[in-house]
């Protein structure tokens, strides 16, 4: 199985919806799909499962049958890493969030350091998401996981993303995405060097996650453009993001000449669909599964079908450079 993290520490660029949306149309070209939510929003559960389901995994209380409920008595120091439960949505599985899952952030933080020392409940801990994923997609053959994390630098995602194989950053052409890659590029670069050292003084017999967190490339989410936007400023943090993301996310010299659409790192540039994403809430279902019935009449049936090849050309893409 491969597993692949979605993650900007920018928020608000359709992270969650790319990753809802892909999970979808993975399973709909035949993959077995595992989409787990380590967010601590929980909002790709929200759109995943109505308030009568989530209540059943939330209720008064702890939490149960969530992606933290296998992990809690080994971070409460109890025990060890229990069996995942996995919702099946039709042909996807999902590891259930738990809005929680921010308070064991400083448990995290502190197993970091203590990795250096070799030892084995610092190993468990930080590894602990990767294992829960790992049962997860174990448990029905998945073959690709997709993760959705939340919008920060911390423990947390540290700790998720060392469960990732690949990482996709989704990102709109503004000032505060060129930003966050900023941010981001270098972070991930650290992680990766900070993990790779720790697994140097692993125990000989443990099975840890190799934390490779490769780039696979970035999709432009062009829903973030507003009408009271100038097309010119729309246009000038379109042109920026080549070079921003090579040189940070990368680490590559400035690389002259490289638009979005020849760029490639760029995996897509999503059109917006605005229009189909109310009615897409209101199904519960992907924007590209919308039928006459759910209200997609008229105009809207050609988005449908647009909104569906997009989707299917990044799939593909997608699964191309993870199986290279």
């Amino acid at each position: 199985m491969k597993t692949i993290a979605f993650f900007n520490n920018k928020g608000g660029v359709g992270k969650t919806a790319l990753v809802y949306h892909l999970a979808w149309m993975f399973a709909d070209q035949g993959r077995s799909v595992l989409a787990a939510d380590l967010d601590p929003q929980a909002n790709l559960s929200t759109m995943f499962l109505d308030e009568d389901r989530l209540e059943a995994f939330w209720p008064e209380g702890r939490s149960t049958h969530t992606a933290l409920a296998p992990i809690r008595p080994l971070l409460e120091g109890e025990g060890g890493i229990e069996e995942p439960y996995v919702e099946e949505i039709d042909d996807i599985g999902l590891l259930v969030g738990d809005l929680a899952l921010s308070g064991f952030e400083d448990e995290l933080s502190q197993q970091w350091p203590r990795c250096l020392d070799g030892d084995r409940r610092a190993f468990r801990v930080i590894g602990a998401f990767a294992e829960v994923i790992r049962r997860a997609g174990a448990s029905r053959g998945a073959d690709l996981a997709l993760v959705d994390v939340g919008p920060n630098l911390g423990a947390i995602n540290r700790a998720a993303l060392i469960a990732a194989d690949h990482v996709v950053v989704p990102l709109g052409p503004d000032l505060f995405s060129l930003k966050g890659l900023q941010n981001l590029g270098p972070t991930l670069r650290t992680w990766r060097q900070d993990w790779h050292k720790r697994l140097q003084e692993r125990p000989a017999d443990m099975v840890v996650p190799e934390g490779w967190m490769h780039p696979l490339g970035y999709a432009v989410m062009q829903h973030s453009v507003r009408l009271d936007r100038p097309v010119k400023a729309y246009g000038k943090w379109m042109d920026r993001i080549p070079r921003t993301y090579h040189r940070h996310v990368l680490a590559e010299e400035d690389q002259e000449g490289l638009r979005v659409d020849n760029d490639p790192e760029c995996l897509a540039a999503l059109k917006d669909y605005r229009s189909l994403m109310p009615m897409a809430q209101e199904a519960r279902k992907p924007m590209f599964h919308l039928k006459p019935a759910d209200g997609a009449i008229g105009s809207h049936v050609q988005a449908v079908q647009n909104c569906y090849r997009d989707f299917r050309d990044l799939a593909q893409t997608i699964e191309q450079r993870v199986d290279r």
